[in-house]
């Protein structure tokens, strides 16, 4: 080899050579998806780790609160105080036209930045049924009750996470897994009357959803389809054998990230009888028969705690963390929430590691949303 062909070489090496240890050394943040969630995945743990360390036991806490906003809502400037003071994780809005809805969760990001929270997430009842009313503005899709086909339901299943998804949401309260028996209350939010049906294009619902990256919600476990009367109004009871379980295992197995839990009591089942109290309540419900037997890893999120059902119990929504559940839904008093769970923490060091679970999850489906995508950015930038 020539002389300066082997000079050339040195030079080229000596100028790539560093070039490469610079891109090796600057370690750009991973992205991350819903697919990412039930994985084990050092790398994401270890983002969770540090974001949990850096913050306080209140803010931690308040990971686990989804106020309501919208018209049948707290008032906005009540919200934006929440956000203000770092007390909510995350915002359901109940009722509006999608573009005042779109704007409201844009200034409610804003607020949250603002402050140095954690991003917000941002759900909605967007169930086929309940879409066009809840969100007024969006396209019609057909209602549950006339979804008859697993690729229909799957279809409509991207048709609401699309929309949902363009206006800032992260998670869907959807779908309705009980039966159409009760027509007090599922009338024709569900899919039908059998276990299989149902339980088939909730499948479709749940994956079609989930695959645009938006939450889906399997409710109202253990199911509200059989029993009498309506839990907004007071409580009610499945008596004997749980009807709708195999529609909720199925949704469990096919990667649902959320459940949700309703003030449903359940009377005369030898294993599971809620001692007249509402599922949100029990621990039989929410940790023995859905995370134990039904093994689900997920989200527990309780259905709205202002309910009827379930206002009637004194520190309802404590005894909602201590069954099981990880996100309290619309609590009436989200700073004494607060002050509750922090007293328990310090005085029972079990219920610290229950709670540090439950926000290490919540942080988790924040990450695999994309929502701390920016926030990771920063870090890295950062001296």
């Amino acid at each position: 080899m020539r002389p300066n062909k082997i000079i050339l070489i040195i030079l080229i090496f000596g100028l790539v050579l560093p070039l490469l240890s610079c891109s090796q050394e600057k370690e750009y943040p991973e992205k991350y998806s819903l697919y990412d969630f039930f994985l084990d995945n050092a790398q994401l743990a270890a983002k969770i780790d540090s974001i949990y360390e850096r913050m306080s036991d209140n803010e931690r806490i308040a990971q686990m609160i989804v106020t309501a906003g919208g018209k049948l809502g707290k008032d906005n400037a009540v919200v934006e105080r929440l956000i203000e003071n770092k007390q909510v994780g995350g915002v359901l809005l109940l009722k509006g036209q999608q573009e005042k809805m779109k704007e409201l969760i844009q200034n409610f990001s804003d607020k949250a930045k603002e402050v140095g929270s954690l991003p917000l997430m941002f759900s909605c009842d967007a169930e086929p049924t309940l879409l066009n009313s809840k969100i007024k503005g969006t396209p019609l899709v057909p209602y549950t009750y006339r979804i008859s086909d697993y690729d229909v339901a799957g279809a409509v299943a991207v048709q609401i996470a699309r929309i949902v998804k363009d206006l800032g949401f992260h998670m869907n309260f959807a779908p309705v897994c009980d039966f159409s028996i009760n027509k007090n209350v599922m009338k024709n939010r569900s899919f039908g009357k059998d276990t299989e049906t149902v339980g088939l294009l909730s499948e479709a619902f749940i994956l079609g959803t989930q695959k645009n990256n938006i939450v889906a919600t399997a409710k109202h476990f253990p199911g509200h389809g059989t029993v009498k009367n309506d839990s907004h109004k007071g409580i009610v009871f499945i008596n004997g054998e749980i009807p709708e379980l195999e529609v909720f295992r199925r949704a469990v197995d096919v990667g649902v990230i959320a459940v949700m839990v309703g003030h449903i009591a359940v009377k005369n089942n030898e294993k599971f009888s809620t001692d007249g109290l509402p599922a949100t309540l029990s621990k039989r419900i929410v940790s023995d028969l859905l995370k134990d037997s039904l093994d689900f890893k997920g989200i527990v999120v309780t259905d709205a705690m202002n309910m009827g059902a379930v206002q009637q119990y004194e520190n309802a929504e404590l005894n909602a963390v201590i069954a099981g559940c990880d996100l309290i839904l619309f609590p009436k008093n989200e700073a004494l929430l607060i002050q509750n769970i922090k007293k328990r923490i310090e005085q029972f060091e079990p219920f610290r590691k229950k709670i540090e679970i439950s926000v290490k999850k919540i942080i988790r489906l924040k990450i695999c949303l994309g929502l701390l995508d920016d926030y990771f950015l920063e870090q890295q930038q950062s001296p």
